[in-house]
């Protein structure tokens, strides 16, 4: 996810070479919004995803339209003329107020700002054909149902627009709309340049796994080049002696959100402490426990079963966009000799251990 800020993120567009004569019909071109099909389930045995739109550049004539179909979490935003896409979290007026910890104290970040999930993501476009009207601009909101049906964008105006989505920062489309008589892709190109874009960024995902990470650090998930993520700790798995400290981080040019949390209950259970937590995530009210750290900032703990009365430690929401107030890492050191299992509160599927001697 990410939450209040904008990063206009650059990738590489595929590029179609051949042009070929206008139709006389209006023409309608798909984008999937994220990875689809086989090509997702290709990339899914190497634990990866793609935050990119396919295609990632998209040319069509005045009059033409294009139908974003949903496969991910993801949104379509076409902001209006002169303004920045629309935050995924904001402030809600309110003050964190009353969150206690296990032992019964308050958190840190009471009296600090309530970070909600911004109410124009709540539009509810898909399953409508609209017109783009450049003034206004365009919020296809969030895909909350459980099937969402497509958003059909018809343009009127020639010139160039890029779109974002407003859960992943740096996840951009481009649409060229020409005007009528001059060439533009074939629907058979457009579908050669969404097949040459997923081989492209398979190869990539294919060698995330394989990323050494340094001594004392834990990637929390891997990104490589336009828009490719690794969903997975590395090392998963890691023995240290007591009193040593590990650093979990981001990576590089990820345009995701991850944490690295520890704590009692199973993740996938809504009723246990760290699953209630998590399962904000996917809800209408973020629990400000699982987007806080639980420590002050420059502050760190010492994870014990005992620390904040059930053993909870949370790095917090963490990204690596320019101009976020979130961490890009956080930092514990353990104290005390047992086995530690940690999540991403965001993707319960990413876990690990850390086995302390």
């Amino acid at each position: 996810m990410k939450r209040a800020r904008y990063v206009a993120g650059v990738v590489g567009v595929i590029g179609v070479a051949i042009a070929l004569p206008v139709s006389a019909n209006a023409a309608t071109r798909t984008v999937t919004m994220g990875t689809a099909g086989k090509n997702a389930k290709k990339l899914q045995k190497f634990g990866a995803d793609v935050n990119d739109f396919f295609p990632h550049g998209t040319t069509i004539h005045v009059g033409d339209k294009i139908k974003f179909v949903p496969t991910g979490f993801h949104t379509v935003n076409f902001p209006a003329k002169g303004q920045d896409p629309d935050a995924l979290v904001a402030p809600n007026g309110q003050a964190v107020a009353g969150v206690n910890d296990a032992a019964g104290q308050p958190f840190w970040f009471n009296g600090r700002p309530n970070l909600q999930f911004n109410p124009a993501l709540f539009a509810g476009q898909y399953g409508k054909k609209v017109t783009l009207n450049r003034t206004k601009g365009l919020q296809s909101g969030l895909p909350l149902a459980p099937k969402n049906k497509p958003l059909t964008v018809k343009f009127t105006k020639a010139g160039k627009y890029t779109y974002y989505c407003n859960v992943h920062a740096g996840m951009i489309g481009r649409v060229t709309v020409l005007k009528k008589g001059k060439g533009i892709p074939s629907a058979r190109a457009h579908a050669k340049a969404v097949k040459a874009q997923y081989k492209r960024d398979l190869k990539i995902a294919k060698r995330l796994p394989n990323t050494n990470v340094p001594a004392g650090v834990v990637d929390v998930g891997v990104a490589g080049k336009h828009g490719v993520e690794y969903f997975g700790m590395l090392p998963a798995k890691a023995t240290i002696p007591a009193g040593k400290s590990l650093q979990f981080r981001m990576t590089k040019g990820s345009f995701e959100d991850h944490t690295a949390t520890f704590g009692p209950g199973d993740i996938n259970d809504p009723n246990s402490y760290v699953g209630a937590i998590s399962a904000s995530f996917a809800g209408a009210q973020l629990d400000q426990r699982g987007v806080y750290p639980s420590e002050p900032p420059s502050t760190t703990a010492t994870l014990t079963p005992l620390l904040h009365g059930n053993g909870f430690w949370n790095s917090g929401v963490m990204d690596t966009a320019a101009g976020t107030p979130l961490p890009g890492n956080n930092t514990v050191t353990f104290g005390a000799p047992g086995t530690y299992t940690f999540h991403c509160l965001i993707h319960s599927f990413m876990t690990g251990e850390i086995t302390v001697q």
